[in-house]
């Protein structure tokens, strides 16, 4: 058989680049180059490194398990959407200290950013780094996020997932919030291209239906656990309008996590 092509990915909402037989890939949403920095000195102790523990999806014993519609309640609390400017994506809370995953190309250019949460409160954040290369970025919460109603979602690993697993896909398509469409994992290992490198990456691919708006939102398993980064679709056509075909791609939670320690630290 021969090799695979990689993929192509470009930004649904602002720019895109064309696939091979009319296909185009689109991020979701707007690349913010830099990193978090920090204040180093000599008398200045090191921060502890950020903790993002990742546990494997409960075994299914008997044929029972949690369902998709527990799986949405569970996650919707930790899911935002993000305001940045004009543009808009959606993210996720991954630890009790207010931090936010989203999307590079969501923030990218912004000068302030806000999160809306599925209670309706909307809180400021600061952007406190990004990874435009691999099209992550960690915002945190100004202020108590505990009291606010943001919860954590628990993050499993994408290396245990297998095709044909259900997964959900939940954020903010086209402004509505708290969305949640439901599929399968259509292939662990697909080659695509998106970040400001342009090189190619492994990517989760799903058919659960992603639209502009998604980006940055969480793509879990059916116990609720984080699995990936909805980041961009695949449209036939040019425009990055087009909207969803059941072809979408998330960055694997196990390669986000190395990477948001990092920006984090």
């Amino acid at each position: 058989m021969a090799p695979q092509a990689g993929v192509t990915a470009k930004p649904v909402r602002r720019t895109g680049r064309t696939l091979a037989a009319g296909i185009a890939l689109s991020i979701l949403a707007g690349g913010l180059a830099g990193a978090v920095t920090g204040n180093w000195g000599d008398d200045t102790p090191p921060a502890a490194t950020a903790q993002l523990p990742q546990a494997s999806a409960p075994s299914a014993a008997g044929g029972g398990g949690p369902s998709i519609a527990s799986a949405a309640e569970s996650v919707l609390p930790g899911v935002v959407s993000v305001r940045a400017g004009r543009a808009t994506g959606s993210g996720f809370a991954i630890d009790s200290e207010g931090h936010v995953v989203t999307n590079a190309h969501v923030v990218e250019g912004a000068r302030e950013v806000s999160i809306v949460l599925s209670n309706g409160r909307t809180l400021d954040t600061e952007i406190i780094g990004v990874d435009a290369d691999n099209d992550l970025a960690v915002l945190q919460v100004s202020g108590n996020a505990s009291s606010s109603g943001l919860r954590s979602l628990p993050l499993g690993r994408s290396a245990e997932l297998k095709v044909g697993d259900p997964v959900l896909a939940v954020g903010s398509p086209l402004g509505l919030e708290g969305t949640v469409t439901a599929g399968i994992v259509s292939a662990v290992n697909r080659q695509a291209r998106f970040g400001d490198s342009g090189a190619r990456q492994t990517a989760i691919q799903t058919d659960a239906a992603i639209n502009p708006g998604n980006s940055g939102g969480p793509l879990v398993n059916a116990a609720g656990q984080v699995v990936g980064v909805n980041t961009a679709i695949a449209t036939l056509g040019s425009s990055s309008r087009s909207g969803n075909i059941g072809i979408g791609f998330a960055i694997p939670v196990d390669r986000m996590t190395t990477i948001v320690r990092g920006l984090i630290d």
